[in-house]
């Protein structure tokens, strides 16, 4: 029988012979795989030299490759010996399955039945993540692979180097069909030294998503929890739900997390509930329960909840839960449509302020909407329809707010926009609002509001000469007038005017329903921005807002001194993925700052930044409303493919003291990351007390299939 050159496979057909013991011989090799072969089927073999001797030997010798429905062995030698129907493969033997198992060996053997593989001192790499090495790797017709004498790992091996941390075990047992790795008498090494001994282990291997067992534990101390440590375990409640059980021990406290999710077929659920017991209270057992959840309802109908509930104000501060110092637990259903929307509400709040209750907010509010909007609209603009009701329930009376209310109100919004001219822009609109308000002992009190007003805006495109580069330049003019007839609602929900290049043409400039602007008002504005090929670009706008004096009536005692900005200029610079700025600031008639923010957004190269700051005036008359100044930040850099730094901080400026600053530093290579940070929140009540809090994570990459992002190892050293 010639020898077929290098790159000529021989192919093993079923019906051709000696092609049978091709077939076997193929099928023979893929039994050292996890998958079990089918004989039936089309195989190649591919060697520099291939020797037939009689009718009973064929030696493969050189650079040997078989394939096989994605499975690969390469080898230098292999002989088939049909008298004793055994097999050999001379090694140095690579085996790579389609499912990312990786086998390397010196020596294999196949046994008579052809049924089960063995390897000799060999290696199995899974989804090329976790080495095992072993003396001996017997493969069953099971589908499972044994491996004597085994020390695993997902660190580089350098020569006779230890790595960095390994498993050593007698025997490991893995399940293929199971994803799971299971050691008997094992030992966790660390740079060879032994520092943990377990009569048995089972981890899960890299492929299995889903798997129970104990997550990654992490090491944590603060001021008010003493030194602990948190031991997330994992419970898979079928394929839609799971488990999550993290018992907190510290030196002075005890807390078990349940964390609880499940996935139906239209919809979802996350719940996590917190018990602790502690030495920062007297009155027993805390608690803190936090849930949310969305479930597609028929008719498109859409259902969401969020649930809050603590046993005391200083819980979620004391375990990092949440800032939130008022909690609200909703319900809420709507649907969406091409042509408007329905949404109903109900909201239990719940104060965890000093100096506030609870009942006094209202605890309890509902609201119902019904939007529609008519396409086209009388006049061929677009009508827009809409019904609102409000209702407020109170425990407490208090000199404010002493009695239940509701409302319900009715409003037609008509819009038209036409072209004229040059490429002016001519925008038409007229609202129409009737409310009625119900308070606990007296009468209804009806009330009436309408507006109109003009928009012009013309805007002007010039292409720069050599660039793809565009600048628009647009000036904008609008005239408004709105007048009330009926009753003066208190004010419950117009506490923060919006003033902002969205509402400067707009005919009410007031957030909620209880008060609204009238009187007479005019917009200018120019705003001009430029914009390359790619996206990225940069715009200025500024204006003025011109109004009568009806609406310093309305604003008196009712907490609307901010009304009073009358300018207004915001910039921002879009460059794509690298840089985001945004400036917003707006004046007084006597160009007096009265509101002022502005956000940063950096991701370029190695360091990943968001800033932002906010600056307002406080409310006019002595009201409520104290000045607000803060300024925070949260960044990250990336010091080479090992290293990271992490820093956040918030500090309030009106009151001249930090609120939270913390700082991280990450290391990670190709086997193991790890997480150091410390944090320090500011916060003093009279039940809560500033602290400072440790935190120390190390996870052993190798055994998830959570996305951890390995960073690649660097080249042994000679």
């Amino acid at each position: 029988m010639g020898a077929p050159r290098r790159g000529d496979p021989v192919v093993a057909r079923p019906a051709a012979a000696p092609g049978g013991w091709m077939i076997r011989l193929i099928t023979a090799l893929l039994c050292l795989a996890p998958a079990p072969a089918v004989a039936q089927g089309l195989a190649q073999l591919v060697a520099d030299e291939i020797t037939l001797s009689g009718e009973e030997r064929l030696v493969a010798r050189g650079q040997v490759e078989a394939f096989y429905e994605g499975t690969r062995l390469r080898a230098a030698q292999i002989s088939y010996d049909r008298a004793t129907d055994s097999l050999s493969v001379t090694g140095p033997i690579l085996i790579t399955t389609p499912e990312g198992e990786i086998f390397t060996a010196q020596a294999a053997e196949i046994d008579a039945e052809l049924g089960a593989g063995l390897l000799r001192g060999a290696r199995l790499v899974l989804d090329r993540q976790l080495q095992i090495a072993a003396a001996r790797i017997d493969r069953t017709e099971t589908g499972l692979t044994a491996l004597t004498r085994t020390a695993a790992t997902s660190c580089q091996v350098c020569g006779d180097k230890a790595p960095l941390w390994e498993i050593r075990a007698s025997r490991v047992v893995h399940d293929d069909e199971a994803g799971q790795l299971y050691f008997d008498d094992a030992s966790f090494h660390i740079r060879g030294v032994p520092v943990i001994w377990l009569p048995r282990l089972r981890l899960p291997d890299p492929s299995l998503e889903r798997a129970p067992g104990l997550l990654v534990p992490q090491l944590f101390s603060s001021d008010t929890l003493g030194f602990g440590l948190k031991l997330p375990y994992f419970v898979p409640l079928g394929a839609r739900r799971d488990l999550t059980v993290t018992p907190w021990i510290a030196t002075q406290a005890r807390n078990l997390e349940l964390g609880y999710r499940e996935a139906f077929r239209s919809g979802w659920v996350d719940l996590d509930f917190h018990l602790a017991d502690d030495e920062t209270t007297t009155e027993g057992l805390r608690y803190a329960l936090l849930g949310e959840g969305a479930f597609a309802l028929p008719r498109d109908i859409r259902l969401e909840f969020d649930l809050e509930a603590v046993s005391d104000r200083a819980v979620l501060l004391d375990y990092d839960l949440s800032d939130a110092d008022r909690l609200d637990s909703r319900l809420r259903a709507y649907r969406l449509g091409d042509t408007g929307y329905g949404l109903a509400q109900i909201t239990y709040y719940e104060s965890l302020r000093e100096g506030e209750t609870s009942p006094s907010l209202p605890p309890l509010v509902a609201r119902l909407e019904h939007e529609t909007v008519l396409r086209p609209g009388p006049s061929g603009g677009e009508l827009t329809l809409r019904v609102d009701a409000d209702a407020a329930w109170r425990d407490e009376a208090t000199p404010r707010d002493a009695r239940d209310e509701a409302r319900m109100g009715f409003s037609a919004d008509w819009h038209r926009g036409r072209v004229l001219g040059p490429g002016i822009l001519f925008d038409t609109e007229v609202q129409l609002r009737f409310d009625g308000y119900a308070v606990s002992g007296g009468d209804l009190s009806p009330r009436a509001w309408e507006a109109a007003g003009v928009t012009l805006r013309w805007p002007l495109m010039r292409h720069e000469s050599g660039s793809d580069a565009t600048q628009v330049i647009e000036p904008v003019a609008s005239l408004s007038y709105a007048a009330r007839q009926g009753t003066r609602p208190a004010n419950r929900d117009a506490r923060l005017p919006e003033f902002g290049p969205a509402s400067l043409h707009a005919l009410d400039r007031l957030p909620g329903e209880d008060l609204l602007e009238t009187g007479l008002s005019a917009g200018l504005g120019l705003r001009w921005s430029r914009t390359d090929s790619e996206g990225r670009g940069l715009s200025v706008l500024a204006g003025q807002l011109l109004r009568d004096d009806e609406l310093d009536d309305l604003s008196e005692g009712a907490g609307l001194g901010r009304t009073r900005s009358d300018w207004l200029v915001s910039a921002r610079a879009d460059l794509g993925e690298a840089l985001d700025l945004g400036v917003h600031a707006t004046f007084d008639s006597q160009f007096e700052v009265s509101g002022a923010e502005a956000r940063l957004d950096l991701d370029r190269g190695p360091v990943d930044l968001s800033a932002a700051y906010l600056w307002l005036q406080p409310e006019a008359g002595g009201g409520q409303l104290e000045e607000i100044s803060e300024v925070s930040l949260d960044s990250e850099v990336r010091l080479g493919p090992r290293w990271s730094l992490a820093a956040e901080a918030r500090y309030d400026i009106a009151a001249d003291a930090p609120v939270r600053a913390g700082i991280g530093a990450g290391w990670r290579n190709e086997c193991v990351t790890v997480d150091l940070s410390v944090s320090r929140r500011y916060t003093e009540t009279d039940d809560v007390d500033p602290s400072t809090s440790f935190g120390l994570s190390v996870n052993l990459n190798g055994f998830s299939a959570a996305g951890q992002s390995v960073t690649a190892a660097r080249a042994c050293e000679d």
